[in-house]
């Protein structure tokens, strides 16, 4: 990175103010983004745009944790909750 690319990047963040840091810390976490499904271990390629656009990701961010979900484990966990919440309803 040369001087004018630094200095181009330090008065955008002066000029985002709090919004520089929240961005940086939100492409951290982007980086710590698994290799497979936390569930299945279905494995995830961050260069295939359809994966990229299905998968699910659960962040954290005061923990600092993200997940990742396929979508058919998102899916299963959906309708799962679904039928927790219907036999909660009827109980009740």
């Amino acid at each position: 990175m040369n001087r004018a690319q630094r200095r181009a990047r330090e008065r955008a963040l002066k000029k985002a103010g709090k919004k520089g840091s929240d961005m940086e810390q939100k492409l951290g976490l982007f980086e710590k983004i698994p290799e497979n499904c936390l569930t299945c271990n279905k494995p995830f390629d961050k260069k295939d745009k359809e994966m990229v656009m299905s998968w699910n990701v659960v962040v954290r961010e005061k923990k600092g944790i993200v997940r990742l979900y396929c979508p058919t484990c998102w899916d299963k966990a959906i309708e799962f909750t679904k039928q927790n919440l219907d036999t909660e309803k009827d109980n009740d």
